[in-house]
């Protein structure tokens, strides 16, 4: 097997151990025979998730098919086919005008839970753009707005997930209140750096422990100018989430049913069957994506002087502060920044792309997951009249490996659990 084709199985290893086919079915509660099971599932593993679900109780269980209703909602192209589960489709990472309907709906089904009912939550990554329900006064457009430039500002996902939570009526524990008194679970698939609760899907069922003030610090930061309406609501009382010391969340019940952690043992079991060393260097690794890639390269490049055959794995959610007109996202950021810090750098490789299927991009199902690097990438980009620092200022790495053929493009894979990167040091 050749280093690309080596370093592809490592990402779909990944990717298949946070599948919700391996992840979820050991985790669906066993409903009573009174019970009606009320789905209500988003983000980019929900269709997958609902599926899983419908498939384990109408067909393993034979549970009675007018005891299930619910709706779920993903980004576009992640849609499943769903049998009882209404399937709705809808904008990431910018929101739109169907995950608002979802999102609407999804807190009526959930007025209507009994205290026998079972409200089964499923999030995953993408779910804060997903369901999206303004708090009073606050426009749909007001919240695209401030959702574009919290995205470009370099802000952390916990700092934007604080902000979202104070301007909505479903997320930071608000659907949990409106769920009573059915037995509320949560099951999760994380994609946040840490695996907080309270940030994944901007916590729907879970206190919030920020606060208004903090919010409203977040775009005080990052010399943000939201619509008067946001600042109003940021400023009102009454859109204070409830926190985790409310009664009300002593009756949920929340579950990592797949974490970034648990993908990368099993990449990292697969390196060393293959024969290489390993490192580890976590999965929770935030910070610019280009000064972070210039830290990588240093340790490849320590190892590859060493002469050692080794993989080099990590993961959490890296950040571009955007100041230029390309097209990328985070992961072919770094690619792009590694690439140059290696600089020809014989015996190194990457692949570095998101466990999702898509990386930054305009939203499109078919954006690219990430990209290749090794050391002919910055050669070969020179050879044919490319320069790699010039497109890494535009924030253009997906113009500038589109034109090597190096892209990665899997299409939606059905699940998150973030940031994928694999380098490896082998001179063989």
């Amino acid at each position: 097997m050749n280093k690309r084709a080596f370093l592809r199985e490592l990402f779909l290893t990944a990717v298949a151990t946070a599948h919700p086919t391996n992840c979820l079915p050991a985790h669906l509660p066993v409903p009573k025979k009174s019970s009606r099971i009320i789905v209500l599932a988003a983000g980019k593993a929900a269709g997958a998730m609902t599926e899983v679900a419908e498939r384990h109780y109408l067909d393993k269980l034979r549970f009675p098919a007018n005891r299930i209703a619910g709706i779920a909602v993903a980004r576009h192209g992640y849609g499943r086919p769903t049998r009882k589960v209404a399937m709705i489709e809808a904008g990431h990472p910018i929101p739109d005008a169907t995950g608002l309907l979802a999102a609407n709906r999804a807190l009526e089904i959930a007025g209507y839970a009994k205290r026998d009912d079972i409200v089964l939550v499923m999030i995953s990554g993408g779910a804060s753009a997903n369901w999206i329900a303004p708090a009073p006064g606050v426009e749909l457009a007001d919240k695209q707005a401030l959702t574009r430039a919290l995205l470009k500002s370099g802000a952390t996902i916990v700092e934007i997930n604080a902000v979202r939570k104070h301007l909505s009526r479903i997320k930071g524990g608000r659907l949990a209140l409106r769920a009573q008194p059915g037995r509320v679970l949560t099951l999760a698939i994380s994609d946040v750096p840490g695996d907080s609760p309270t940030v994944i899907g901007s916590g729907p069922t879970v206190g919030d422990p920020t606060t208004l003030h903090y919010a409203r610090s977040v775009l005080q930061r990052y010399n943000l100018n939201p619509p008067e309406s946001v600042m109003r609501a940021l400023s009102d009382p009454a859109n204070e989430t409830p926190k985790p010391s409310d009664p009300i969340f002593s009756l949920t019940e929340f579950r990592l049913i797949a974490r970034p952690l648990d993908a990368f043992r099993a990449v990292e079991s697969a390196v060393r069957n293959a024969g290489y060393e390993c490192e580890f260097l976590g999965d929770r690794i935030e910070g610019e994506a280009r000064e972070v890639a210039a830290k990588h390269a240093k340790i490849a490049r320590e190892y590859a002087a060493q002469g050692r055959r080794i993989v080099l794995l990590s993961g959490g959610e890296l950040t571009v502060t955007i100041k230029g007109k390309g097209r990328g996202g985070p992961n072919q950021e770094y690619a792009l920044a590694l690439a140059l810090a290696l600089d020809g750098a014989p015996g190194i490789s990457a692949l570095v792309a998101d466990t999702d299927g898509t990386d930054g991009g305009a939203g499109a199902a078919d954006d690219p997951a990430g990209a290749f690097i090794d050391g002919a990438t910055i050669p070969r980009a020179r050879g044919i009249g490319l320069d790699p620092a010039a497109f890494l200022a535009d924030n253009d790495s997906t113009g500038f490996f589109e034109q090597l053929n190096d892209l990665l493009r899997t299409g939606p894979t059905c699940t998150n659990v973030n940031d994928f990167r694999a380098i490896l040091v082998d001179r063989g």
